[in-house]
């Protein structure tokens, strides 16, 4: 299982990286998309046919889903169309979300149904794609948010915690994982809001508390210090700690 990072800003695209968006490539798997945010669908085509991809939102800020609108043009307007719909997992209300955003006009709704097969996420649902079984885990974070502990068919998890504030529910998506690919939107300031998204010090205590094999930083927002995010990270954590960058790839 191989991931590779196509976007990783934080809550905005920045000056070098497309916001959240990571492809996860396995044997017999089709390509899998975790978050779709703007900026995601053209880095995708460096590395893979949009046509194929399988999406799982994690939630539905714009960060992490709208490029969505754009796959669907892709699917319906390329002169060589891929077959079938695209397969997309994500919130209950991911129909509307992405219905509004590719609306014609003001007050409409895109009936999507033509070109996504939507599945609908519970906490502990388990989705099964080629040889990769994903597990969502529900997250504290404002709307209906997720993480997902990936396996492999070798036994290889990775874990990816989407946004989230700290809690148990994202220590137990991330037990025992070889990777952990967690965001780090903030240094742990005082005056940092609560419950919303984690700093590098709780990025650190998450890793250690769930006893990863390495710790993966992503979700930096362009305001936010990486060095400052990456030595909280370390303070905490006694395992390799990377902040990941637009193009990297990583074998799990």
């Amino acid at each position: 299982m191989r991931i590779t990072v196509l976007g990783c800003s934080g809550s905005v695209s920045g000056p070098d990286s497309a916001a959240s968006g990571y492809l996860l490539t396995a044997p017999a798997t089709p390509p899998v998309v975790m978050d779709f945010g703007p900026g995601v669908l053209g880095a995708l085509q460096r590395h893979a046919d949009p046509g194929e991809a399988v999406v799982l939102l994690s939630h539905l800020h714009a960060d992490h889903c709208l490029d969505v609108p754009g796959l669907l043009v892709w699917r319906r307007y390329h002169p060589n169309p891929p077959t079938g719909r695209a397969l997309v997992y994500g919130p209950a209300d991911t129909a509307c979300r992405i219905g509004v955003a590719s609306a014609e006009c003001g007050g409409e709704l895109d009936d999507i149904s033509d070109t996504i097969d939507l599945h609908s996420w519970s906490d502990r649902h388990v989705a099964e794609i080629g040889e990769l079984s994903v597990q969502a885990f529900q997250v504290n974070h404002p709307p209906e948010s997720y993480g997902f502990r990936v396996t492999s068919d070798t036994g290889r998890i990775l874990a990816y915690t989407g946004d989230t504030g700290i809690g148990d529910s994202v220590v137990d998506l991330a037990t025992g994982a070889d990777v952990l690919l967690s965001e780090a939107s903030w240094t742990h300031g005082p005056d940092r809001p609560k419950g919303i998204h984690l700093s590098g010090t709780e990025a650190g205590q998450v890793a250690a508390r769930a006893g990863v094999g390495e710790l993966l930083l992503t979700h930096i927002p362009p305001w936010t210090s990486r060095e400052d995010v990456i030595a909280e990270a370390k303070a905490e954590f006694s395992g390799p700690v990377h902040a990941v960058s637009t193009g990297d790839v990583y074998t799990i």
